[in-house]
């Protein structure tokens, strides 16, 4: 389905929450009685079937968020609702069990593979730790399964992950996350080690598999270019906070935050007579220096800003 009727439906109440996040708070201790607050009382909603992008600098918290609503990082205080349910307060089993609707896809598609591991052991792990199949025959088959799923033939399962390209690490990656078969999925940066031409191949394969499974995606990022071709609406993250929240083309086309405005005036465009016009880094930074800001509200319709 197109971003316009995704949003649409959103729009008019027809998509349901599928995790609300409320008052998400972590901080990690650093020196002698100090800490830094990488995620500050974050409130947001996804819905079903969209794809909310989350972007910032390096450092403004945006893979710490990802990690902290799967509870890979246990967060400090905050209520995170997952289709109703507070994971928050879920002890171990149920926490368990809760894994298998939630997945994550990492940055390095190398290091988020065990290298003494076939790719076989590698995706049917997560059918062994859940009790997804019953039988050597239903495991092998599903693995295979899950091979043709993202695009790579299945003489790969007996292959380790150095005999691969990175495009093809990061597509045993998506295999292995869909292999529990999750309905929202936390995507931190899986690009950001790829090439251009293979990065548009997972995009589209990401995009596919998204209509085809109907899975809802958290797409955290740094490239602004991507996270607008992919995403329905953008979050923007600075120091800890999201600081603009919108449809992803009024993001693009109406920013608001100044921060917003400096991370768009660093995209580069081959373009003379736009690089001479357009807003300047410097001055988005100095109009970010003398921002105050102290409350996130609506400033026009769907258009969320920390002002």
């Amino acid at each position: 389905m197109k971003q316009r009727e995704k949003l649409a439906e959103i729009h008019a109440g027809k998509r349901e929450p599928i995790l609300q996040i409320t008052q998400l708070t972590k901080a990690f201790p650093y020196g002698r009685n100090q800490q830094v607050t990488a995620v500050d009382h974050l409130d947001f909603t996804i819905f079903r079937g969209e794809t909310l992008g989350l972007v910032g600098e390096s450092g403004s918290g945006k893979s710490t968020t990802g990690r902290t609503l799967l509870r890979l990082h246990e967060p400090d205080s905050g209520e995170t609702l997952f289709e109703g349910f507070d994971i928050n307060h879920l002890k171990a089993n149920d926490l368990k069990a809760m894994r298998k609707h939630m997945q994550m896809i990492f940055q390095d598609p190398y290091a988020s593979l065990n290298p003494r591991m076939k790719i076989q052991d590698i995706i049917g792990e997560a059918l062994d730790i859940h009790g997804l199949t019953k039988t050597k025959e239903e495991r092998k088959a599903r693995i295979l399964e899950l091979l043709d799923l993202v695009g790579l033939h299945p003489s790969f399962a007996e292959r380790y992950p150095h005999e691969f390209s990175g495009g093809q690490r990061q597509r045993i990656g998506i295999a292995r996350a869909l292999a529990v078969d999750p309905t929202f999925i936390v995507l931190d940066e899986p690009l950001s080690a790829l090439d251009a031409s293979i990065q548009a191949q997972i995009v589209d394969l990401l995009e596919d598999l998204q209509e085809k499974l109907g899975l809802t995606y958290l797409f955290i990022a740094h490239d602004l270019a991507m996270v607008k071709q992919i995403s329905d609406r953008v979050a923007v993250m600075h120091n800890g906070k999201i600081v603009e929240l919108a449809d992803s083309e009024e993001l693009f086309n109406n920013p608001i935050h100044p921060y917003t405005k400096k991370l768009l005036a660093a995209i580069p465009i081959p373009d003379p007579n736009h690089e001479s016009n357009h807003d300047s880094i410097v001055k988005a930074e100095d109009e970010l220096v003398a921002y105050k800001g102290s409350e996130f509200k609506e400033v026009s319709p769907h258009h969320w800003v920390y002002c």
